[in-house]
């Protein structure tokens, strides 16, 4: 599968279950932090580092993306030692959600048209190979330690 056609997904299903939280559904938030959690991984471990070496335009963007997930990563850790019965709780993950946006419509207005360009297609489908491997590896391992 595409790289990109690959975390668009993803962004389409976290989406939802913002959708969710949005509708004060916060039963939803566990699953949020999984799948963010996973997105993350597969983005720092195979699709940035791929982009930063082939897509030299990108650099300020993907340490920015960086930048973004280590907060997202700050915010995940603190959902996982509250309660949700905690008023904290909720307001982060507010946070998360708007954070997550921000950085989705990022990647997908600006970094993504970028990296397709340049590229190509035939790359895009080798990453994305790759990122379906670490996935099929990484996430069962990622959910074991939630």
């Amino acid at each position: 599968m595409d790289a990109i056609v690959m975390l668009k997904d993803e962004h389409k299903q976290v989406e939802k279950l913002f959708k969710a939280l949005e509708k004060d559904d916060l039963s939803v938030v566990p699953k949020i932090c999984e799948a963010l959690t996973l997105h993350a991984a597969v983005e720092e471990s195979i699709f940035y580092p791929a982009v930063n070496k082939e897509a030299e335009d990108e650099q300020d963007e993907i340490a920015e993306a960086y930048e973004e997930h280590h907060l997202v990563k700050i915010l995940i850790a603190e959902l996982q030692d509250l309660d949700p019965s905690d008023i904290a709780y909720k307001a982060k993950a507010t946070v998360l959600m708007e954070l997550v946006r921000h950085h989705v419509e990022e990647e997908e207005d600006e970094m993504f048209p970028e990296v397709r360009s340049q590229l190509g297609r035939k790359r895009l489908q080798e990453i994305g190979t790759d990122m379906e491997a670490f996935e099929k590896k990484t996430g069962p391992k990622l959910k074991a330690s939630a």
